[in-house]
């Protein structure tokens, strides 16, 4: 990912050019198909099928337009494009779950989440919004991480801190949502 590029391409869009609007989604499409892969292989086949992550992020992502003040921000609101695409399916196969509703299948977007693991990512949620309310820097580490699947390097660049803060954040996020999971 050419991260000079992306921040040119976002000033040019905050300025009005639409063009720009036009090479940047593409671009970016690309890294949320790259990041999506990345996601699927850590979890194996207990997530959202690529297509199904990309398409619904990307979707959200192109809602927002050129209201991304810099690349921060738009990595920000991509992480929280691919939380709230996992949650969401959590919560729609909760809902199937306990009979609401009639089941419509897409075949472009059929999931591969198993029932069992919606409790989990739903508590995960929670959890994660109990963690950003206490400490909004830990929760943005766990966002940027988990969800968009950056590098320690990758998020603090983002976040504009040294690799060895987001080390610290990470381990401690990761910790106290280990605990809260388990109560």
């Amino acid at each position: 990912m050419d991260t000079s590029q992306i921040t040119q391409l976002l000033d040019s869009a905050r300025d009005g050019d639409d063009e720009a609007l036009h090479k940047l989604l593409p671009i970016v499409y690309d890294e949320l198909r790259k990041i999506a892969r990345s996601q699927r292989r850590k979890s194996g086949s207990e997530t959202l099928n690529t297509t199904a992550i990309v398409h619904e992020a990307y979707e959200k992502l192109a809602k927002h337009e050129s209201g991304w003040a810099d690349r921060t921000h738009f990595f920000r609101v991509a992480a929280k494009a691919m939380r709230d695409v996992v949650v969401d399916y959590a919560r729609r196969q909760n809902a199937a779950k306990r009979g609401s509703g009639v089941k419509v299948l897409d075949i472009d977007a059929l999931p591969v989440i198993s029932p069992e693991r919606t409790d989990e990512i739903l508590a995960l949620d929670e959890a994660l919004d109990r963690l950003a309310e206490l400490d909004a820097r830990q929760g943005e580490v766990v966002q940027l991480r988990y969800f968009v699947g950056l590098t320690i390097a990758e998020t603090a660049d983002v976040l504009g801190l040294s690799s060895a803060t987001i080390k610290r954040e990470w381990v401690s996020a990761r910790a106290w949502l280990h605990r809260e999971m388990r109560s």
